[in-house]
């Protein structure tokens, strides 16, 4: 029987370091994903400005494109800054 829980213990220890080691890589990951979708909308905003214009309906919406990128991202970094401050008290 105590080899029994001493197996699942090593077994939960083991799960709960797995899954805590990867918490800040996902952070991480969607850091990585929010710096490419804003280049690329900085791209998109580029070529349409390079296309049609400064003042076009074109870069307009790809102006109006990368705010919502970027307005997103910084939703999704300030949940994450909130979820590490509440995990500190």
């Amino acid at each position: 029987m105590t080899r029994m829980i001493r197996v699942l213990c090593i077994a939960l220890l083991t799960i709960i370091g797995l899954v805590g080691s990867s918490l800040p890589v996902r952070a991480e990951d969607r850091h990585d994903a929010c710096e490419r979708q804003i280049h690329q909308a900085e791209d998109k905003l580029r070529d349409a400005i390079q296309r049609h214009g400064e003042d076009s309906k074109q870069a307009h919406k790809r102006r109006e494109q990368l705010e919502e990128v970027k307005r997103r991202c910084d939703d999704h970094h300030d949940k994450d800054h909130h979820d590490d401050d509440r995990d500190h008290h």
